[in-house]
């Protein structure tokens, strides 16, 4: 599984969260049709991204990338924000296992 795969995966995502917030508030069709597509979209990159990687591994990178992409398109786009400094710790602790889970695993002696 590339890398490429599993932000394309988080990206969907986040089109799709944003679609169905926006119906949420507004309940206009083009953000449902936004949110839905969105989702699709995540289908098409998690089945993609299955052909090569196992459920455990797809999993974690996809939460883990998802986070960061999501959190930081909220924070720009919509504003949001986080509540307290150790939330903003997670992230970090989020970015630290992403790079740990996608590490070769002849970084760490036996």
């Amino acid at each position: 599984m590339t890398t490429l795969d599993v932000v394309l995966l988080s990206i969907a995502e986040v089109v799709g969260d944003f679609g169905f917030r926006f119906f949420a508030q507004k309940g206009d069709a083009a953000s449902f049709i936004q949110g839905g597509a969105g989702y699709v979209a995540v289908i098409y990159f998690l089945i993609k991204s299955f052909r090569v990687g196992n459920v455990t591994y797809v999993n974690g990178m996809w939460d883990g990338v998802s986070a960061v992409i999501e959190t930081l398109a909220a924070y720009f786009i919509l504003g949001e924000r986080l509540n307290t400094p150790l939330q903003y710790f997670g992230l970090v602790a989020i970015i630290v296992g992403i790079f740990m889970l996608h590490s070769p695993d002849n970084l760490i002696p036996n």
